[in-house]
């Protein structure tokens, strides 16, 4: 998503973090999609361009009806002058309450906007984190069962030797009460 819009030379530095730090975070970090902090930044970013279009379109509006009503729209004793310029006070404090009623929302959505970046800051340090956690358990998982393979080796030959000796042993016993039996008969004529 690119955004092509023109900005004042004040916003254009913040509206250029806040789209690179977006675009950053584009490569969702689940498979799922994007996150909701992303949603909602992106949403504010678009509010902004928006209010800054429309502040710059009634700005542009109150110039142009500037030149129309002349210099000056009222007269010195403050009273509203004729032809119609009474209904072009109206317009341009409506125009002027608009306009601070924009900027007043743009200040809002940029708070907003930094306060989401803060929040996507943290989580990404949450995710590397868990992600590093995740590793290191991964690999003390691993050696694990390195262990675990080695010491079922180590039983298995341990039980082996046991079947062996117990073999052996038995067939030692038998050896030695032959011997038994054969010096027994041999001493008795």
């Amino acid at each position: 998503m690119k955004f092509l819009h023109v900005y004042p030379p004040s916003s254009f530095t913040s509206h250029y973090r806040i789209t690179s730090h977006l675009h950053a975070l584009t490569p969702p970090l689940h498979a799922s999609g994007p996150s909701h902090p992303e949603i909602r930044l992106r949403k504010l970013v678009d509010e902004r361009e928006n209010l800054i279009e429309q502040v710059k379109r009634l700005k542009d509006q109150l110039e142009k009806k500037k030149p129309q009503n002349g210099e000056d729209s009222s007269s010195p004793d403050g009273d509203v002058q004729e032809n119609g310029s009474d209904s072009n006070m109206d317009i341009q404090r409506d125009a002027g309450r608009q306009i601070n009623d924009l900027k007043f929302k743009l200040v809002k959505s940029e708070q907003e906007i930094t306060a989401l970046e803060q929040n996507v800051i943290r989580l990404e340090g949450q995710v590397s984190r868990y992600k590093s956690g995740c590793e290191n358990a991964e690999k003390v998982e691993d050696e694990l069962k390195a262990e675990k393979r080695k010491l079922q080796r180590e039983l298995r030959s341990a039980l082996d030797k046991i079947e062996e000796l117990d073999a052996s042993n038995s067939h030692l016993s038998k050896r030695m009460e032959k011997i038994k039996a054969g010096r027994g008969t041999a001493t008795t004529p």
